[in-house]
């Protein structure tokens, strides 16, 4: 039960987790295809993803259904088995306690994701009375009130959940779609992390990277210079990008979750910024992830424009170039320069010549400039996929790193010009859809 339901790992159309690629600082609109006039062949509502990138407070409208609600169906399965497994019979107490920690593990990436959405970033000032998402323990489908615990309560809730999994967590990785000892490591460094406890995080980040090699599957970051190479594996770039492994056999893929990104596949309203697109060297492999095209059509972009191609799907699980990168920012901010200048290399050395990889002398020298380098390698690694949307959350309240975040969505326009909308600290959390307030009475809504 824990894995066969398709929905575990995968959010396809109906329940689609794709909101945080709309709202990236690294994200461009382009008209006419931002109106919805070109959207390939995939049944799509453009509204949602139109009032998102607008940072608007409705995002959908009174009758929908939040795709992001979609995540219940998983808490109600973890909750299912971590409160029933244990008056079970059948297996040894081995198995039974394995069982349970894996759902306890799985359970707190959701109610992490869910508190990203839902809940403003964490900020120790704060935590405590800002509102979260409700807390939900049990396998209950009549439950019809909830309330919204704290941002603190929530993140405390995550954290419990993985500390005690991890001890009965088979540590070496032998299925990419089951949380294992080394994911849940890398989840409880990354939970750490958002909360600004860096030295708490560096320790989990370490222990999951130590223990990639003894993984019995392969695990390892794929070397661009090699599959992009003569004969590569990634090779032919067709008109949805390079070929590009599904999640079951990503070598750099720990722990499954995935949503189709219609941004990297066949719509065309959503293209990476000027300024992000400069992030890149020429000699940068991830540009063949791009394309100055629109799908299906023969005339570029204006204005120098890129969309990305491929791959379709994002993994947004536990994924090794983000572990990596989260190690490289935790040692760099930790003044450990060294350390991060060694972890975002081993990333860049994967991505474009070797000869090209290493991180400038004057900015590995010094620790601010050291961790934006690191923030700006997050930008190329994970372009349009959604994962700048959290970093921007969690940025946005460090002192030393808010001014890194954007604020400004640019629509450009047929005629030339160009419209902007702006992102209000409020919207850094979603609101809930208001089908769900009216169904839940009393439950507090964002602003």
């Amino acid at each position: 039960l824990l894995y066969n339901a398709p929905f575990v790992a995968d959010y396809a159309a109906g329940a689609n987790l794709d909101a945080q690629v709309a709202l990236g600082d690294e994200i461009a609109a382009v008209e006419p295809h931002f109106r919805g006039v070109s959207y390939g062949f995939i049944p799509y509502d453009p509204l949602r993803m139109q009032r998102l990138f607008k940072y608007e407070d409705v995002v959908y409208q009174p009758e929908k259904d939040a795709h992001e609600m979609g995540l219940m169906k998983t808490i109600y399965l973890y909750n299912k088995v971590i409160n029933e497994v244990k008056g079970l019979t059948e297996g040894s107490e081995q198995d039974r306690k394995i069982l349970i920690a894996q759902a306890k593990a799985s359970r707190a990436w959701t109610n992490f994701l869910m508190i990203n959405y839902y809940g403003l970033p964490y900020k120790e000032s704060g935590a405590a009375n800002d509102p979260g998402f409700p807390i939900i323990t049990e396998a209950d489908v009549t439950a019809t009130s909830f309330k919204r615990a704290s941002v603190k309560e929530v993140y405390d809730f995550i954290l419990d959940d993985l500390t005690t999994a991890i001890p009965d967590l088979p540590a070496p990785l032998a299925n990419r779609y089951i949380m294992s000892g080394t994911a849940a490591k890398a989840l409880l460094g990354k939970v750490y992390m958002f909360m600004g406890k860096f030295s708490e995080a560096l320790p989990f980040l370490n222990e999951a990277i130590d223990n990639v090699t003894g993984a019995s599957i392969p695990l390892q970051l794929y070397d661009y210079n090699l599959t992009f190479g003569v004969g590569g594996s990634f090779l032919p770039i067709g008109a949805f990008g390079p070929v590009y492994p599904n999640a079951t056999n990503n070598a750099e893929n720990l722990y499954t979750k995935q949503f189709t990104n219609y941004w990297s596949f066949t719509n065309n309203e959503f293209v990476l910024t000027p300024q992000a697109f400069a992030l890149f060297r020429n000699s940068d492999l991830r540009l063949k992830f791009f394309s100055n095209i629109p799908y299906s059509a023969s005339t570029p972009y204006p204005h120098g424009l890129n969309r990305r191609i491929g791959p379709i799907s994002v993994l947004f699980g536990v994924m090794l170039p983000d572990l990596y990168l989260l190690r490289a920012e935790c040692r760099a901010r930790l003044n450990d320069l060294t350390g991060g200048k060694a972890d975002v290399e081993a990333l860049r050395r994967k991505r474009m010549p070797v000869a090209e990889a290493a991180v400038p002398d004057i900015i590995a020298a010094d620790r601010i400039a050291l961790v934006k380098f690191i923030l700006e390698e997050r930008i190329r690694e994970f372009a349009v996929q959604g994962y700048r949307w959290f970093d921007m959350r969690r940025l946005s309240v460090d002192p030393e790193f808010s001014s890194t975040v954007g604020y400004t969505h640019v629509l450009y326009k047929e005629d030339g010009g160009t419209t902007s909308f702006t992102l209000r600290p409020e919207r850094f959390a979603l609101r809930f859809a208001q089908k769900l307030i009216s169904q839940n009475p009393g439950m507090e809504n964002n602003p």
